[in-house]
C-alpha cells in the first residue's frame, strides 16, 4: 500500500472502532413518533418510503390522508391495486382548505379522519400507520393537538411506529416526538412556473 492509502485505511479502521462503540449502546427498541414538517418538498414522500419499506417486510401498516381528496397519485393507486391486504388506505379529506371553503365540513372530515387513525394505532398488528397531513389539519385547529398527543403518550401501543406530516407542526407534537425532519425549502420549480408533475409530485 502507498503512504497515503495506508493513512487512509488506518484513519477507517479508528472511525470503525469508534462507530462500533457507540452502535455497542443502542440496544433499545421502541415504536417512534415521527414527525415530517418544514416548507420543502418530500414529507409525504418521505413518509410513503417508510411505508413501502414495510409492505416490503411484510409487516402491517396503514394510512390515512387528512387534507387531499381523492385525487389519483402513484402511492395511492399501487398500494390499492396490490397491497390492500398488508396496508389499509384511508383518504378522507376532500382536497386543501382554500379549495374547499368551508370550515365546518373540512372539521369534521378532518375529526372521521382521526377516528379513523386511532382505529389503525390502537390495532397493535400495524407495524407503521401514516398520519398524512396531519399537521394542516392541527394547523387551522380542526383536531386538538392536545388530544392527539394525549392519545400518542397514552394509548399508542409501545412498538407501533407513527408517521405525521404536513408544514406548521405544532410545538406539541415536535416536543413529544421521537424524531422530527424539518424539509427546508431552497428551491422548488412552482416558483418558476412549473406545476406539479406526476411521477415527482404524484
Amino acid at each position: 500500500m502507498t503512504e497515503d492509502t495506508e493513512r487512509h485505511a488506518m484513519k477507517m479502521a479508528k472511525k470503525k472502532a469508534a462507530r462500533d462503540k457507540i452502535m455497542a449502546t443502542k440496544t433499545e427498541k421502541k415504536g417512534l413518533v415521527i414527525v415530517h414538517t418544514g416548507k420543502g418538498k418530500g414529507k409525504s414522500s418521505a413518509a410513503f418510503g417508510m411505508i413501502f419499506r414495510c409492505i416490503a417486510h411484510d409487516m402491517k401498516c396503514g394510512v390515512v390522508q387528512f387534507i387531499k381528496g381523492g385525487m389519483s397519485t402513484g402511492e395511492r393507486d399501487l398500494i390499492l391495486s396490490k397491497f390492500t391486504d398488508i396496508c389499509s388506505f384511508h383518504t378522507m379529506g376532500e382536497g386543501f382548505t382554500w379549495e374547499t371553503q368551508d370550515k365546518t365540513r373540512d372539521t369534521e372530515m378532518a375529526q372521521a379522519a382521526w377516528e379513523q387513525a386511532k382505529s389503525l394505532i390502537r390495532d397493535e398488528s400495524n407495524h407503521m400507520v401514516l398520519l398524512d397531513e396531519i399537521n394542516i389539519a392541527l394547523r387551522y385547529d380542526y383536531i386538538d393537538v392536545n388530544e392527539v398527543v394525549e392519545f400518542l403518550t397514552n394509548e399508542k401501543p409501545e412498538m407501533t411506529h407513527v408517521v405525521l406530516t404536513g408544514r406548521n407542526a405544532k410545538e406539541e407534537l415536535i416536543e413529544l416526538a421521537d424524531l422530527v425532519t424539518e424539509m427546508e425549502l431552497v428551491k422548488h420549480p412552482f416558483r418558476s412556473g412549473i406545476k406539479a408533475q406526476i411521477g415527482v409530485e404524484y
